[in-house]
């Protein structure tokens, strides 16, 4: 049967044409798909907790009779809270956030059963997060196992299981098997007609992991097979070399006011190499906060000048590419070499003039946001493209910058630290280089504040701000959506954006100091006026978007307020987290944000390590938010198989190489 499309239907129970549309936009649209959909987590069935047992940050299942239903609202969010009594007599409130209709599930004298977190426990009654409502006449039993899937709108996550595993038996005759007995017994895996039966319907958790772990390995196979193919497709062509003598190579170097660390230096070492020769250069650089990729770029920028040719550093902001030429052209003018900035900001007639500049060669290093992309801009002898932080640029993008020049030699950076074997996965079809080394340690002292905590800490910012610091006041929203009303922070309530955060700092002690507004809808000469009163000192408190993220050096600060915390990944507070104290002096970092993310939030606390904070990331919150990951086309659950267990990642590259991968279902 087919669809009005011409689609071929499933023909599962539960999928009716909608739920099956919504399965193709997500890339499941054969029987064989659904069933090779690597379940992301497993739910094991509890043993119901007496109320009077349970203990804050403990899992549990709870079981009683509802008593009483409150239903608050709050400036577009809602909260519903269940006071229930369990068999033994004793109290506790359910919470659930913004599902106002359990409210109404739930009436007073039901029974109840729930799975989720305790979050508070003292003289008022025992707080109890639901993630998830049992039927109490049918629970799941302790013991008894439950494959949780990836998020697909409009299809349920039970009716997504049934039909997963419904696709594994149709097709449970026709699976191959495409490893020998000997490598299944040397790496302890499944078969794969028994592992794909088993990944939907496990009888326990070992058994589980077995099933992923086989399941998951063919797609980490198909995978590295495309990396290989991908990686020998860049490297066609014949690029022009740069060879620079021993003195030459030492002087550029020398042309920086600081200190090379010794991993710079290596990574120097690899990037001169790949220049030296004439397949085209494709390298990427990872590095944690302020490991020094800028200045890595820069002398390969001018090495590509030195033998004669141009380079072009593309980045995804204005205000990153304005710090990376204010920088550049300091070096630059050291180094004797012609450099200039090209945004989109700047007016046609000075665009027009600076392409025609870079057309004639009159500029050797040019940095720039897309505006680099244009068709108006052409180089005549482009010899390297640096591409910073990579991620934010489509492929295309990136390819079209390469492009402008003929076999041109192409260093990727990216300042996102992301786990090293996700890394491989992304991009394993460049030469990775890690700057993992500082020039100088990370001394960032960071504290959640929960609680009333938040008038304590306005007192603290005063006082650094009396010391001479400066500060950094970060607000995730503009101004247009609601805020959360599960924390306070100082200054009143929390803001709905960053332009309210501003106004209320105008009315508090911090004015005397004067705070600046910076957001990414302002006037770019609005918003670079701003920046440089800030830079220099004239105002000394930042209220900024997120905008400010990568890009802006203010060595002076070394105060860091982010609220609303929960709206961001780990690595991407880490990322803020980096604009303060880069003169090495001790700063201090201040966190506020929903009491549902303190346990994550609480791990900046302790850990300063930018790969470490990416995988607790990927653990806590899920791929969906690392760049690039769902262009890679593996599933969630396959990635967690590899991260738990880095022998199968190895294996898949050894596997791949062998030669290509047989089908794993009959024609």
């Amino acid at each position: 049967m087919t669809d009005p499309t011409g689609t071929p239907n499933l023909g599962l129970p539960g999928l009716g044409p909608a739920r099956e549309a919504r399965l193709r936009e997500a890339g499941y649209n054969t029987l064989e798909s659904l069933a090779r959909l690597v379940p992301s987590s497993l739910l094991e069935g509890l043993e119901v907790t007496p109320a009077h047992e349970l203990e804050p940050g403990l899992e549990a299942v709870v079981e009683g009779t509802v008593k009483a239903v409150t239903l608050r609202r709050f400036a577009g969010r809602s909260r519903v809270g269940l006071r229930v009594v369990d068999a033994l007599g004793a109290e506790l409130e359910l919470v659930i956030w913004n599902q106002p209709w359990t409210a109404k599930q739930h009436p007073v004298d039901s029974p109840v059963r729930a799975r989720g977190l305790v979050k508070k426990k003292g003289q008022t009654l025992p707080e109890f997060l639901v993630q998830r409502f049992e039927k109490p006449e049918a629970p799941m039993a302790a013991g008894a196992c439950e494959p949780r899937y990836p998020s697909i709108e409009g299809v349920g996550e039970k009716i997504l299981r049934a039909a997963c595993a419904e696709a594994a038996r149709r097709l449970s005759g026709q699976v191959q098997e495409t490893l020998d007995e000997a490598t299944l017994a040397t790496h302890q895996l499944l078969p794969l007609p028994q592992a794909l039966l088993t990944l939907h319907e496990p009888a326990d958790a070992t058994s589980f992991e077995m099933a992923r772990r086989r399941v998951a390995l063919d797609d980490w196979v198909a995978l590295h097979q495309r990396l290989v193919a991908r990686a020998r497709d860049l490297r066609v062509g014949r690029a022009e070399s740069v060879v620079l003598s021993d003195a030459e190579w030492a002087r550029l170097m020398g042309l920086a006011p600081f200190g090379w660390t010794t991993a710079q230096r290596r990574v120097l070492d690899e990037i001169r190499a790949d220049l030296a020769g004439t397949v085209p250069m494709r390298r990427l650089v990872q590095g944690d906060v302020g490991a020094g990729k800028t200045a890595v770029a820069l002398v390969a920028c001018l090495a590509a000048v030195s033998a004669g040719g141009q380079a072009a550093l593309l980045a995804p902001t204005e205000l990153l590419a304005r710090q990376h030429a204010q920088v550049g052209a300091q070096w630059c003018a050291r180094a004797g070499v012609r450099s200039a900035l090209l945004t989109g900001a700047a007016k046609p007639r000075e665009r027009a003039e600076l392409a025609r500049r870079v057309a004639l060669g009159e500029v050797d290093i040019i940095f720039g946001t897309h505006a680099l992309l244009s068709d108006s801009t052409s180089f005549p002898r482009l010899r390297l493209a640096v591409i910073d932080e990579q991620h934010r640029f489509g492929v295309s993008q990136r390819t079209r910058l390469i492009d402008k020049g003929r076999d041109v030699h192409a260093l990727l950076t990216t300042a996102t630290p992301i786990p090293r074997t996700l890394a491989l996965a992304l991009h394993g079809e460049l030469d990775s280089s890690i700057l993992d080394e500082r020039p100088r340690a990370m001394r960032v002292s960071t504290k959640l504040i929960t609680g009333k905590g938040g008038q304590a800490v306005e007192a603290e910012l005063v006082a650094a701000l009396e010391r001479g610091g400066r500060m950094f006041w970060i607000v995730p929203r503009v101004g247009d959506e609601e805020a959360s009303p599960e924390d306070t922070v100082t200054a009143g309530a929390p803001a709905k954006g960053a332009i309210e955060r501003h106004a209320r700092l105008l009315t508090s002690p911090l004015a005397t100091y004067g705070v600046e507004l910076v957001h990414g809808r302002m006037d770019p000469e609005v918003r670079d006026a701003a920046i440089a009163r800030f830079k220099a000192g004239t105002t000394r408190v930042l209220v900024a978007t997120t905008v400010v993220e990568v890009g802006l050096d203010v060595p002076e600060a070394d105060v860091l307020v982010i609220e609303s915390a929960e709206r961001l990944g780990l690595a991407q507070l880490h990322q803020l987290r980096g604009r303060v104290g880069r003169a090495g002096q001790e700063a201090r970092c201040y966190l506020f944000g929903a009491k549902s993310a303190h346990g994550r939030l609480r791990f900046l606390e302790q850990c300063s390590d930018g790969f470490r904070i990416a995988e607790e990331d990927l653990r806590t919150r899920g791929m969906g938010e690392l760049a690039g990951v769902r262009q890679s086309g593996l599933s969630d659950g396959a990635l967690r198989a590899a991260l738990s267990d880095p022998t199968l990642f190895d294996l898949a590259r050894r596997l791949a190489s062998v030669g290509p991968k047989a089908r794993i279902f009959a024609p």
